[in-house]
């Protein structure tokens, strides 16, 4: 079954037109090249596609730019990490006039790890962050084979829960043996491994990394550059903490969790639903994974989410800023939300336009003053894009 991102191929397309390089990132697996393929099939002059994880199109491309120069239409480079060392040649190409061809370029690392993209390419790039597959794209009635089995194509397409989890967990392990050590990763396997279960049952809760650093024997900055490296191949979400000129003592350190639901579950062990609502991190699940079909909704970037708390106990699950609209969320997995003194406070002192409660009961309604209830299943239907 393949399901239709739409959506994301208009974005590449009026990117192109703007810029003559683009770099589709996402988590390995994700479906960056079966997006890339199908928009190349309708490239306007042709395309032409290089997988680095093939040796003959490594072979091509010893000399990047004898290998570049003549191509026109869309050249696409998958898996671009495994080749830095193609970026100073894509800027000499991208700035020829008249631009013969367009570059899209693939990568399972952020702009961070790519740093010599963003060094080399700097006015000439545009970067697009591919998610998982969203609640619009799969429906709202799968909502809950989405949260289970996560955002994975393949893991949400499986012909059963047993298949997709065990499809899950050998992304796991591929991922730490093959995947990290391709990213320039020189920590043992192993160790990253009990770091990302150790992150699982952190899930939701704000970074401690000297709690981390005991638990391993080693500095808080040690684990924090594990926590950074797995951020950086999109498997983790580090949400930061908003802070301004408050008469209130604010949390500094960031909230961490698992990005996708399916790969949280697949680190605790939870198979199907029912371990799922039985299991003591199922809050957590659902919160994380509400987040993330927030900001999908929304059409938030990543520079956009934080959240936010006080020492003094006020938090926000949820913040988005967008120039001037500030928009908070909750998440309750209850039916019935109510309105809570740390919510009036998160209303006025951030200034929100509107602060939603997203709740796990099928009805919205308004609970106050700037602060409104919204059913999970009516998320497509109650929040609006941003402008």
């Amino acid at each position: 079954m393949r399901i239709p991102r739409t959506e994301h191929i208009a974005t590449l397309v009026g990117r192109l037109r703007r810029f003559p390089v683009v770099a589709l990132l996402g988590a390995r697996q994700v479906g960056k090249t079966t997006l890339a393929r199908e928009l190349a099939r309708g490239f306007r002059g042709g395309s032409t596609v290089f997988d680095l994880e093939r040796a003959a199109d490594v072979a091509l491309l010893d000399d990047p730019e004898l290998a570049l120069r003549d191509l026109g239409g869309l050249v696409v480079l998958d898996e671009v990490q495994r080749r830095p060392d193609i970026f100073p040649t894509l800027r000499v190409l991208a700035d020829r006039q008249p631009l013969p061809a367009r570059f899209l370029v693939l990568g399972s690392a952020s702009p961070a790890l790519l740093r010599q993209a963003s060094e080399s390419l700097a006015g000439r790039i545009s970067f697009h962050e591919l998610p998982g597959l969203s609640l619009a794209e799969v429906g709202a009635d799968k909502l809950a084979r989405l949260w289970l089995r996560g955002s994975f194509p393949r893991a949400f397409t499986a012909r059963s829960d047993a298949a997709s989890f065990e499809w899950r967990q050998e992304f796991v392990r591929t991922f730490l043996e093959r995947d990290l050590p391709q990213l320039g990763s020189q920590v043992p396997a192993p160790t990253l491994g009990r770091f990302w279960a150790m992150l699982a049952h952190a899930h939701g809760n704000v970074w401690n990394g000297s709690e981390f650093g005991r638990a391993f024997g080693v500095a808080h900055t040690t684990v924090g550059r594990y926590l950074d490296l797995l951020s950086g191949a999109f498997v983790v979400r580090q949400l930061p903490p908003w802070s301004e000129g408050l008469a209130k003592r604010q949390v500094k350190s960031p909230k961490v969790y698992v990005a996708d639901s399916g790969l949280l579950h697949a680190l605790l062990d939870i198979r199907d639903r029912g371990a799922l609502v039985r299991h003591p991190k199922v809050g957590a699940s659902w919160e994380g994974f509400e987040i993330q079909a927030v900001i999908d909704r929304l059409g938030a970037r990543r520079e956009e989410c934080f959240f936010w708390g006080t020492y003094a106990g006020a938090e926000l699950d949820l913040l988005v800023v967008r120039g001037s609209v500030r928009l908070g969320f909750e998440f309750k997995r209850t039916v019935a939300p109510k309105v809570t003194p740390s919510m009036r406070i998160a209303l006025e002192s951030l200034r929100l336009k509107r602060l939603y409660v997203v709740h796990a009961g099928e009805r919205s309604a308004d609970l106050g003053k700037g602060i409104r209830a919204v059913g999970v299943e009516r998320l497509l239907e109650d929040l609006e894009p941003l402008p």
